[in-house]
């Protein structure tokens, strides 16, 4: 049994409540709308959301309807921006199908994202407490600041580390981040508590998004096409490392390919490559194993059941091992 199977398996009766409040929370009368989400969600994705909001009650000693509407707010939420994110990127693939923009069109994918998103903002209602609400509203506000910046370094061609950092603080580390904090604000827990879980989520978004962005240099079944973060014009840590410590020369060539946009699969293959021989790939994962120390520590401080310390160790392996 791996990590994650280890995780879902002491989840098991909280995951599959979670299911039936999200199968509510996007019921519909308008066959339209229904059709339409309920694409979306037969395809099954980590849960790693609400798996953390259900960790993080439980630390604190309990989970209440109040944290299954929090956990369904997060990944009514997540997904929404994913509807819209496909969007932007003109991307045809999803969670190992296709993408609702390219099943219906663009305008309907950004409708339903919208349908979805005002879905998550009723269900943080439910949650009787105003400081869900607070994060759900500041997590909209970071998320779509994230979008931007993004849209704007692939414009731009930016190579900047600290930018792309900034990218995932407001993007994949604010949503982890948010998800733990809803889990033990509902749990009931402690300030102290509280904090640590806060500076966890972050710590594990940010290992989470690096490992995905190692994903694209690879040919692997991870749900999408690998090189697609290139071809959107998306610069991640193997390339912004590798382009900051390779010969000028050769760094000028990958970023004339980059500049130019020339996607050919032949120049794909090419700043792969580059990525690769000039430790692009590795330096990211070390970036993981960096962070993961740093998860340690916090785990190690949490006042809470030494089970749950180990089921965040598991999780925090698995964010590092997983293979899509």
């Amino acid at each position: 049994m791996d990590q994650n199977q280890v995780i879902r398996s002491f989840l098991r009766e909280e995951l599959n409540l979670f299911d039936i409040y999200l199968r509510e929370s996007i019921k519909n009368n308008n066959p339209r709308i229904s059709e339409i989400v309920n694409y979306v969600f037969n395809a099954s994705g980590k849960q790693l959301r609400p798996i953390l909001v259900f960790l993080a009650a439980k630390a604190c000693g309990r989970i209440l309807p109040e944290t299954y509407h929090g956990a369904v707010t997060v990944e009514l939420l997540h997904t929404a921006t994913l509807m819209h994110d496909d969007v932007i990127d003109e991307s045809d693939m999803r969670r190992g199908k296709r993408s609702v923009n390219a099943v219906y069109d663009n305008t309907k994918a950004v409708l339903a994202g919208d349908y979805l998103l005002s879905s998550s903002l009723a269900e943080s209602v439910k949650t009787n407490n105003l400081d869900v609400v607070r994060i759900i509203s500041e997590l909209g506000k970071k998320l779509a600041e994230g979008e931007l910046i993004q849209f704007s370094l692939a414009r731009e061609v930016v190579i900047d580390e600290c930018s792309y950092f900034e990218v995932i603080e407001n993007k994949t580390a604010s949503l982890l981040s948010a998800s733990t904090a809803i889990g033990a604000i509902t749990g009931g827990a402690s300030p102290e508590v509280l904090s640590g879980f806060v500076r966890l989520g972050r710590i594990l978004g940010i290992c989470f998004q690096i490992r995905d962005d190692i994903f694209d240099y690879y040919k692997a079944d991870v749900g999408k096409p690998t090189g697609n973060d290139i071809r959107e014009g998306k610069i991640t840590l193997p390339l912004i490392h590798a382009l900051q410590t390779a010969p000028e020369e050769i760094s000028e060539r990958i970023l004339r390919i980059i500049r130019m946009r020339e996607y050919s699969e032949r120049n794909i293959r090419c700043v792969f490559d580059f990525a690769k021989e000039y430790h692009g790939v590795e330096y990211a994962g070390s970036k993981i194993r960096e962070l993961q120390g740093e998860a340690e520590t916090v785990i190690s401080e949490l006042a809470i059941d030494d089970r749950i310390k180990n089921l965040l160790r598991h999780l925090s392996v698995y964010l590092n091992d997983r293979d899509r």
